[in-house]
């Protein structure tokens, strides 16, 4: 079975990529960047050509938490691009491929597509548009086999916080790892049904400033 994995160098998508490769899997990993949807088509063409995809997991994200004002036109751009634009153009090219396979599209957006946070109005525009693009998919791709589910992590210990002036505080019953996304994703995959939505939470919600 071949699967994409977006994301695949850190963190969630990493974990997802080891934990599938794991479960004879064969993980392709784009080498096009997600904003470049010129030599993404050509990539993802590419692969297609020589086997149908039975997985596509959009996992690829990039955060920004700060007033609207104060954030640039490049980086608005960018939040865009990757949490919600490439998730859209890859299910478009890989869609013919999965609905000969029957195969599943997972989309990992975030807790933040669920709620609205101060500072988060551009990162929660972008979740929650990757979460109502799914749930609708989810709908229209019932009669052609093709499962769709939306996955929304809360505070998972990444390299995501790298940048930001704050992160998941030292609790263990604050924060999630990314294998247990991963875990999770292999669960769905496996279940008989469709699972269509699925949050993912810690016990506790503690961050600390940096």
């Amino acid at each position: 079975m071949q699967a994409i994995v977006t994301g695949y160098s850190s963190g969630i998508g990493k974990a997802i990529s080891e934990i599938l490769e794991k479960n004879s899997y064969k993980v392709i990993k784009l080498k096009s960047r997600l904003d470049d949807t010129k030599a993404l088509e050509k990539e993802v063409r590419q692969v297609l050509k020589k086997d149908d995809l039975s997985v596509l997991i959009n996992c690829a994200g990039v955060g920004i938490f700060k007033p609207h004002e104060e954030i640039s036109i490049d980086k608005i751009q960018e939040l865009i691009d990757v949490n919600l634009t490439a998730p859209i153009i890859l299910t478009n090219l890989c869609l013919r491929s999965l609905k000969k396979t029957k195969g599943h599209i997972i989309n990992i957006s975030s807790i933040e597509a669920l709620r609205h946070s101060k500072f988060s109005a551009l990162y929660t525009a972008t979740k929650a548009g990757l979460r109502n693009f799914s749930l609708a998919l989810f709908e229209e791709l019932r009669r052609a086999d093709v499962k769709v589910t939306n996955i929304n992590p809360d505070l998972t210990k990444t390299n995501f916080f790298d940048e930001f002036n704050f992160e998941p505080s030292d609790n263990k019953n604050a924060y999630l790892n990314p294998k247990d996304i991963a875990k999770a994703v292999l669960e769905v995959l496996q279940f008989s049904g469709v699972i269509s939505e699925l949050t993912i939470r810690p016990q506790r919600l503690e961050i600390k400033k940096k």
